[in-house]
């Protein structure tokens, strides 16, 4: 075919249509015309959650005028719609056979089209007080007006672990090649976006996005060496010219998120490591981009447990990044999806928030359960301590299913109008919109893998989507900080949070067992990784502690910090990764054992216990778990277990159980078993005790907490969790 189109030159459609008395439209037709042949034309009409595609016979070549244009035009029959906005896309293809278009042979722009009821002269009504009053403090949506906005924002990851732990100067061709084909979204893809978003007149547009620390320190040894085929030479030059690019707020459109240096899990680390990753990644920031990192944190596999937030909180973060699907299955009542959801049951113990009403199961997008757009605002998240101090950080939710979808390549993978149109329709039909609090959510993907980050999706996504929301005032693009210093969340009202991460590591569930696997075993390489660990944290924080000068620290604690890497446990039964660990553990031990050990010979071991956090099997007790094909009553008999380490020997470890109620009063202590050291396989120097205590059945919805004293008196205590014993 000759002379294909590259763009249309008009759409012609009404803008409004009158309803037929029952509601529904009038026969009308859509009109295209482009600048050349259309091989495959298509008109595609959504609404409330329906859509209906006109393509082929369904759409009539009108003319092939090479001055006035090429015409076509859809028939569009009478009764299919109904009242309301109707979102009208019409795309072409500029390859014949669909099947083998690429994201720029599909041309794309978008219309509205709204069918109204003809006005009806309204009966005068009686004065009712009381419904003025209700009106005035909760205004009810209706049609054609007041109609609720949805804030949503785009985040990108870059992240390259170190594939040695103990060598970060390690380089073969199997790196040179990884970093050699990711060389757009370490440059310029994504300042191409952020120029689009400057250039395109919407005030509140931008991304943020999170580099780690191991990312860019390789990033700037590719720079010095000319690795990668000097692909990285000036490599954040693009980057540090849009970081000074700033929205109507006057916040930076590339909102460089707060991240752990080395990509650690949080919740599965020692608080005082956590603030580490997060100082020590600020600073590298503001070095390499020019710009400050926000006080908002991207938390590596978007894992999140309460008892980090006093930890965030010492390290200055203003808004916590979590799984959307952990804010749903909170509440009381959730709409459990059985097993295609991924997860077991929620425990009881943490679905203490009310109940949602609004549950919905989004069409032309792959979901394993509901979800519930009233959840979906920022608000505060707060943890309760052993102590009984309250402790909160505001909570952004990353809408799980639409930002997996979103992250296959954006528009052509995800219909935005249709599936945003769908959450849109459910906050309007359930009127729960807070115009003091709208909803926003983060569409979330690694920025440098797959169609999420593939440069169609940087530019020609980026291009297609602006230009659809130029024209649908109903969905705002937005930055974090633009939507929480216009929208603060209200600090009176707070939340739990199930912990949790992203549905990318086993579906991201609560106990995150990704990096536990293989744990009802005799032998897991995970947790042998985690008992290594523990000890050498154990150990670098007892120096650190007792000769905070020491002159070996710098190197301990960076090979502490990046044997923290989420990383080496991703990737369970490959002897690469799951020696990693063990290879910057045993390094710290070579250069600094004699000194460890003369703290301990000396008593001068200042340091109470270090405390890796406890799980509980089965992680349900009473309730269900895991069969080969599905679920199945699991035991009320539970264990909690838990590896623990100090350079002078633990004394006692001992569980702490109290009701949900926090009664101290009624706390009951259990004495744990030592069972020794963690059974190793990689040749780890040193390694953490293994402790176990068995839970008394039937006691309901408690709270506990580890307390620990070393042979030198030094105590120390863990977070408070939660579970329901059944």
């Amino acid at each position: 075919m000759d002379n294909i189109f590259t763009q249309f030159l008009a759409i012609d459609l009404p803008s409004e249509l009158l309803c037929d008395d029952a509601g529904s439209n009038p026969a009308f037709s859509v009109t295209l015309t482009a600048n050349g042949a259309i091989p495959f034309p298509q008109v595609i009409l959504r609404q409330h959650g329906r859509e209906h595609l006109f393509r082929n016979q369904q759409i009539v070549w009108l003319t092939d005028d090479p001055e006035q244009g090429y015409q076509y035009r859809a028939g569009i029959p009478a009764g299919l719609l109904s009242e309301g906005e109707v979102q009208v896309q019409i795309e072409g293809c500029r390859q014949a056979n669909f099947t083998r278009a690429g994201g720029d042979d599909w041309i794309k722009t978008f219309r509205a089209l709204q069918l109204v009821r003809a006005a009806a002269t309204p009966a005068p009504a009686a004065p009712n007080p009381a419904a003025a009053s209700q009106v005035a403090t909760a205004p009810r949506i209706s049609a054609g007006k007041d109609l609720p906005k949805l804030h949503f924002g785009i985040h990108k990851h870059m992240h390259q672990p170190y594939y040695d732990a103990a060598d970060p100067d390690y380089w073969d061709g199997e790196k040179d090649g990884i970093f050699g084909t990711r060389g757009g979204p370490y440059t310029d893809f994504v300042p191409a976006a952020i120029r689009q978003y400057e250039d395109s007149g919407l005030p509140h547009a931008g991304l943020s996005c999170s580099w780690s620390g191991s990312l860019i320190e390789q990033l700037e040894r590719c720079a010095e060496t000319g690795r990668a085929g000097g692909r990285f030479s000036d490599w954040a030059i693009k980057l540090r010219q849009v970081a000074s690019l700033t929205t109507a707020s006057g916040n930076r459109r590339l909102d460089l998120c707060a991240f752990g240096f080395f990509h650690p899990l949080m919740p599965l680390i020692p608080a005082r490591n956590i603030v580490r990753h997060i100082q020590q990644h600020r600073a590298l920031i503001a070095r390499v981009f020019g710009a400050p990192a926000s006080d908002n944190l991207f938390p590596p596999e978007t894992a999140f447990h309460p008892r980090i937030i006093p930890a965030l909180n010492q390290a200055g973060i203003r808004a916590v990044i979590y799984d959307s699907i952990h804010r749903y299955r909170a509440c009381r009542d959730y709409p459990y999806g059985g097993p295609t959801e991924g997860m077991l049951p929620p425990n009881p113990a943490e679905q203490s928030n009310p109940p949602a009403s609004d549950w919905l199961r989004l069409g032309n997008v792959w979901t394993g359960s509901e979800i519930a757009p009233s959840l979906l605002k920022p608000e505060y998240l707060a943890y309760i301590d052993p102590e009984g101090a309250e402790h909160k950080i505001i909570g952004v939710p990353a809408e799980r299913y639409i930002g997996n979808e979103d992250a296959r390549g954006g528009f052509g993978a995800l219909q935005y109008p249709d599936v945003f149109g769908q959450v849109h329709a459910q906050l309007e039909r359930h009127g729960q919109f807070d115009p003091k609090h709208p909803p926003f959510f983060l569409l979330h993907s690694d920025g440098d893998n797959h169609g999420g980050g593939a440069e169609s999706y940087y530019r020609h996504n980026t291009a297609a989507l602006l230009d659809w929301l130029k024209g649908d005032p109903r969905f705002e693009l937005t930055t974090i900080t633009d939507y929480l210093d216009r929208f603060p969340p209200d600090p009176t009202q707070a939340v739990h949070l199930e912990p949790g991460s992203w549905s990318g590591a086993d579906n991201g569930d609560p106990q995150f067992m990704k990096w536990f696997s293989r744990y009802r075993e005799p032998y897991s390489p995970d947790l042998n990784s985690w008992a290594v660990l523990t000890a050498l944290q154990n150990a670098v924080h007892s120096l650190e502690d007792s000769e905070p000068e020491h002159p070996l620290l710098p190197k301990l604690v960076r090979l502490m910090l990046t044997a923290e890497a989420s990383d080496y446990w991703y990737w369970t039964g490959q002897s690469v990764w799951d020696g990693q660990v063990t290879r910057a553990a045993n390094q710290a031990w070579s250069l600094a054992g004699t000194e460890f050990q003369r703290m301990a010979d000396a008593n001068s071991d200042k340091t109470g216990p270090t405390l890796f956090p406890p799980w509980v099997t089965p992680e349900n007790p009473g309730g269900q778990q895991w069969r080969p094909n599905g679920l199945e009553p699991a035991p009320r008999e539970a264990t909690v277990h838990c590896f623990a380490y100090d350079l002078s020997g633990i004394a006692r470890m001992t569980l702490h159980l109290r009701p949900a109620s926090g009664d101290q009063s009624s706390e009951q202590r259990i004495e744990m078993t030592d069972h020794g050291p963690y059974p190793c396989e990689t040749g780890a120097r040193v390694t953490a005790h293994y402790f176990t205590a068995e839970l008394p059945p039937g006691l309901g919805d408690i709270r506990y907490f580890l307390v620990a004293e070393d042979n030198n008196g030094n105590p120390s205590r863990g977070a408070l969790e939660r579970i329901f014993l059944g």
